[in-house]
């Protein structure tokens, strides 16, 4: 992880610095000006990227300061502070807005996060577990998974190296053949890897169970076609509800029998926190 954060931060500050650098605080501020700062959380979220925000800092200037008062997974009131810093001045102002650019998105997807488990978790008994998807910022994949984790729901596969999931067009690429893509899938895909399938409808579903698939997606399925297919599948597979799905549908699905639901707007769509670097 400590490589890839340096990777991604080292990209977000040269977007940010350029050539020339921090043109503005170099020109304003005087090069021995010491200071201080408050990470300030502006309203009610779960924290996550907090390691990033405080690496980004390290990485401008290592001698700046950076102590955390909360941690990932926590969460802040309106108004609650979350880190404070010292160190050079200019050192804080460069960094200020890389920093902010990270967690207020780790944030955002945290919270999207945890706002769809205390959903989920007003159904008494249910099984149903919420995933992630691959849908995620570009570069970012790594903190946005960990902030779903940080909101206390489930990663999806990582990327396409670790798990096989057959879609509509690896299906389309094959000639249109659930059973061959999966035969396929069988022969070559690594030995304990698990094969997943995305199905239409109930047809595909029993041509999927009959060749082997460990995990079917049922795709843009109403809640009576899910009813149907956990009633066809009848425990021979784990079921996956995906494609479109709203934070207001999962009380709806926990009580239908599925094992898991895949919501790709946690990662894409989830607005950004407010948090404020403070200078005193």
């Amino acid at each position: 992880m400590d490589a890839y954060l340096d990777r991604l931060i080292n990209l977000s500050l040269d977007e940010d610095l350029g050539s020339a650098g921090d043109v503005t605080s170099l020109a304003v501020v005087p090069a021995d000006a010491m200071g201080t700062a408050t990470l300030l959380a502006k309203e009610h979220m779960v924290l996550s990227g907090l390691a990033a925000f405080a690496r980004t800092f390290e990485l401008v200037d290592p001698s700046v300061e950076v102590k955390f008062v909360m941690k990932d997974g926590q969460k802040t009131k309106a108004t609650q502070v979350v880190a404070d810093l010292k160190g050079p001045l200019r050192s804080l102002l460069t960094a200020e807005r890389t920093a902010l650019n990270i967690v207020q998105r780790c944030a955002g997807m945290a919270t999207a996060a945890s706002q769809a488990v205390a959903l989920l978790n007003s159904v008494r008994g249910t099984r149903l577990k919420i995933l992630d998807t691959r849908k995620t910022p570009p570069g970012m994949r790594g903190l946005a998974k960990q902030a779903i984790k940080d909101g206390g729901a489930h990663n999806h596969r990582f990327g396409l190296f670790d798990g096989v999931l057959i879609k509509d067009n690896h299906i389309a690429a094959v000639g249109g053949s659930i059973s061959k893509a999966l035969e396929r899938a069988k022969a070559n895909a690594p030995r304990l890897v698990k094969i997943e399938i995305e199905v239409t409808n109930l047809k595909q579903l029993k041509e999927a169970i009959d060749h082997g698939a460990h995990i079917v997606m049922l795709d843009n399925m109403d809640d009576e076609q899910i009813k149907d297919a956990v009633s066809l599948a009848d425990g021979r597979v784990e079921l996956e509800v995906s494609g479109g799905i709203t934070a207001e549908r999962l009380p709806r699905l926990a009580k239908l029998g599925v094992d898991y639901v895949s919501m790709g707007a946690l990662t894409h769509s989830a607005r950004a926190m407010d948090l404020s670097l403070e200078i005193a």
